[in-house]
C-alpha cells in the first residue's frame, strides 16, 4: 500500500493509476482511493480524498466515519476513512 507522499505538497499525477478522479471543479478535486492508498495523517487506508487550493470550503454534509485533514504550503486535503 502506498503512502501519499505530502512533504513537498500533494501533485495528483503523481497518484494517477490509484486514484480516481469523481469531481473536479475551479481549485477542488474528489478522489476515490482505488488502490487502498494510505492516509499521510494515520497511515491508515482511506476511501476519499477531497483537495482544495480554495481559503474557505463548506461542506453540506459530513462523512460517515473518521476524517482526517492534512495541510500542505498550498492545499487542504481532507480524508474520509
Amino acid at each position: 500500500m502506498t503512502l501519499l507522499d505530502v512533504s513537498d505538497g500533494f501533485d495528483v499525477h503523481d497518484y494517477r493509476t490509484k486514484l480516481k478522479l469523481v469531481k473536479q471543479d475551479r481549485g477542488t478535486m474528489y478522489l476515490e482511493n482505488r488502490e487502498s492508498c494510505r492516509c499521510p495523517a494515520c497511515e491508515r487506508p482511506f476511501d476519499r480524498l477531497f483537495v482544495s487550493e480554495k481559503r474557505d470550503v463548506t461542506f453540506n454534509s459530513a462523512p460517515n466515519g473518521p476524517i482526517c485533514l492534512v495541510r500542505t504550503d498550498d492545499q487542504l486535503l481532507v480524508l474520509t476513512h
